[in-house]
């Protein structure tokens, strides 16, 4: 059994955070979560041993970021000055996705996901849509890129539901895929479903999942194809969905409709799908996604660095949408930054303070994320939940003096201090016990940009 006794913790169901709690956990699980009567003293029948791991801060749920694509981490830095938008961004990460083999992949996608550990990440849904070789031809194990990526997110010490996307077609006409395109493709969905049915993941820190890349990537009447994969085998489907007005217009033009009822009209939507982005949705878009309990993940950092544009948060939420957070391109990975930007966006689209409370945007940022991501025992420090806490320092410059409820509104991801994932610590003082994160962020970038 391991013990830890958190100076304050983010309970289920609690508005702000409770002092002095103990956290036990053995296998891999909580088995016990006790607040500690009168600052320290314990209750009745609860020992305080002295192995306990103490633990100064503010003591939270694991991270989930439910929306990743790893190799665009080699791209931070790279476009972010001059002019352009999604479509001009675009051309750079193709170049950045035709340099990649599996050899390549794992170290980049390794370096990654240590970086999300250090920033209180316990588990990844990776949007996984660069499958094959050069031009297009499948490695000799077709899933050799999957592979690569479930063995980077083990050796970073955190979980990943891959989700394996479905990228067919270059627009919503139907276009082929030309260059660096082909090689996402697998010919049409039912050869796409062959080549997942042939991957399974075989450790536990590893689930499987599906992605229809989007309208333009996925012909109309084949998203019912990658939708039943998904609900058959029991998985969560991802889409990219209304990024940008662009892809709405397009879909307009060419089935007289929204992507959103494009999408439901072919039964993707449903508790068990989560739209990422949903930027540009329409008032009877928002409708369908809540009436539908669709999920929305929000990546803020990467719809403002893209000038995508800043969705209606608040609406889909009171539709009935949860909502989940991603870093998406990774420009920055950081989900306190993440959360606060959802509120803060709010504030800008509106010109109206107030819109999301801090246990809210903590619920984003831990069960709904890891919920969407198909882990439902994780994201609550709860007995019978996976052991997995994220402790911030409230000592810092940028939390100092700040009440331990408003830390989320101010910390930063190099405020994560002590980072521990199903009862193993893999981040201890800041520091990831297993990869030099910036000594392989900067060996694997350069491998792929130079």
């Amino acid at each position: 059994m391991t013990r830890w006794l958190a100076e304050y913790a983010w309970l289920p169901d609690h508005a702000e955070p409770t002092p002095d709690v103990l956290i036990e956990a053995e296998g891999g699980r909580i088995t016990a979560v006790t607040p500690l009567v009168g600052g320290g003293a314990a209750p009745a029948g609860v020992e305080v041993l002295g192995d306990a791991v103490r633990l100064p801060g503010l003591t939270l749920p694991g991270l989930a970021n439910a929306h990743s694509h790893a190799f665009h981490r080699a791209l931070r830095g790279r476009t972010h000055g001059g002019r352009g938008d999604f479509w001009s961004w675009r051309d750079v990460m193709y170049d950045v996705a035709a340099r990649l083999d599996p050899d390549s992949y794992l170290a980049l996608a390794r370096a990654a996901y240590a970086e999300m550990a250090l920033a209180g990440i316990t588990c990844v849904g990776e949007f996984h849509y660069l499958h094959h070789g050069s031009e297009g031809r499948p490695y000799a194990d077709p899933n050799a890129m999957s592979a690569a990526l479930v063995e980077a997110a083990a050796h970073a010490g955190i979980r990943i539901t891959l989700l394996d996307t479905a990228y067919l077609t270059a627009s919503v006409d139907g276009a082929e895929l030309a260059g660096t395109q082909r090689r996402f493709g697998d010919g049409d969905a039912l050869r796409w479903a062959e080549r997942v049915d042939a991957f399974r993941p075989e450790n536990d820190h590893a689930r499987l999942g599906a992605a229809i890349h989007s309208v333009r990537a996925v012909p109309a009447e084949q998203l019912a194809t990658v939708a039943g994969w998904a609900d058959r085998n029991g998985v969560p489907l991802h889409v990219h969905l209304s990024e940008q007005p662009a892809e709405n217009d397009a879909c307009r033009a060419v089935h007289g409709c929204s992507p959103t009822r494009l999408l439901a009209d072919h039964g993707v939507l449903g508790p068990h799908t989560t739209a990422v982005h949903a930027t540009h949705p329409t008032s009877a878009d928002v409708a369908l996604l809540g009436e539908s309990r669709t999920g929305v993940c929000l990546c803020p950092t990467t719809e403002r660095d893209l000038a995508d544009g800043i969705g209606p948060a608040r609406r889909m939420a009171e539709a009935g949408s949860p909502l989940s957070l991603g870093s998406d391109s990774h420009a920055v990975v950081d989900l306190f930054e993440e959360a606060r930007a959802v509120e803060l966006d709010e504030r800008l689209r509106t010109r109206k303070r107030g819109h999301f409370s801090a246990a809210e945007l903590v619920t984003a940022a831990t069960v709904g994320g890891h919920a969407a991501l198909g882990w439902g025992d994780a994201g609550r420090l709860s007995v019978g939940d996976r052991a997995d806490l994220v402790t911030v320092r409230l000592d810092s410059a940028r939390t100092a003096g700040v009440p331990p409820v408003g830390a989320f509104f101010t910390a930063t991801a190099a405020d994560v201090t002590h980072v521990v994932v199903d009862g193993r610590t893999v981040v201890a003082d800041g520091r990831h016990l297993t990869v030099d994160v910036p000594a392989e962020l900067h060996a694997a970038i350069r491998e792929v940009t130079s």
